[in-house]
């Protein structure tokens, strides 16, 4: 079904600043432009996060509101919401080479997460 609209074939023109770039050097440039797309989200996701947000992340991750409530507290005092609770977890399960509910428990029991930034 047409709509009415046609668009004009321009792709050999839209892609002529790439024309000549290498796999690898398509491959830089796309990471390049990606990390600009990124990054102011994750400086609002640093700035405007909350522990309600955070706890909300653990559940969704299949901590119970107990064990959220807990990790939440702990890596608030340490000020480590900026980083992502679920971030923190994730660094320290592949650190440890644990499952990610493990290493929340770990959090729970004292695990030192300062140093992990």
């Amino acid at each position: 079904m047409k709509s009415g609209l046609e668009r004009k074939d321009d792709f050999q023109l839209r892609r002529a600043h790439l024309a000549n770039l290498s796999d690898e050097e398509l491959k830089k440039r796309f990471w390049e432009l990606t990390e600009k797309i990124v990054n102011p989200m994750i400086d609002l996701a640093k700035k405007y996060t909350s522990p309600s947000i955070e706890r909300s992340v653990l559940l969704r991750m299949g901590f119970n509101s107990i064990e959220a409530n807990k990790i939440v507290d702990i890596l608030y005092k340490k000020d480590l919401l900026g980083h992502g609770v679920g971030n923190v977890i994730l660094k320290i399960s592949k650190k440890e080479k644990i499952n990610y509910l493990d290493a929340g428990k770990k959090i729970i029991e004292g695990y030192p997460c300062e140093n992990l930034f």
